[in-house]
């Protein structure tokens, strides 16, 4: 599943999704992505929903975690192994491969969802 970056968690984005957070409440190390439209609209994490990425919390089994792909941030679900983790994509096929804690980009805190208002 494709992030986008949206920037650090700071007060002053204007996406819907944000109007419930209180920022000032994270630590300095959070940061903002969007969900892209790989996610489709059906599941957990849907399209446009917004997650808050803590770069400094340590990944641990069962995690969300943001992992630096060819082109872009992915989302995948870590499962520890040792001191190794073996990432599962969140979307799409479901392949895994091995990673260190310094390949991750950090760990989701927050789910924020994008409610699509009815016209």
């Amino acid at each position: 599943m494709r992030l986008h970056y949206l920037g650090p968690a700071l007060p002053g984005h204007d996406h819907p999704a944000l109007e419930t957070l209180d920022v000032r409440r994270l630590p300095p190390s959070c940061y903002l992505v969007e969900v892209g439209e790989d996610a489709g609209v059906d599941g957990e994490i849907i399209e446009g929903d917004v997650l808050v990425i803590d770069e400094a919390r340590p990944v641990q089994h069962g995690d969300l975690v943001a992992v630096q792909g060819e082109d872009s941030l992915q989302l995948c679900r870590s499962h520890r192994i040792g001191g190794r983790f073996r990432l599962m994509q969140t979307a799409g096929p479901q392949e895994s491969t091995w990673a260190r804690q310094s390949a991750c980009r950090g760990v989701v805190v927050k789910h924020l969802q994008y409610e699509v208002q009815a016209s």
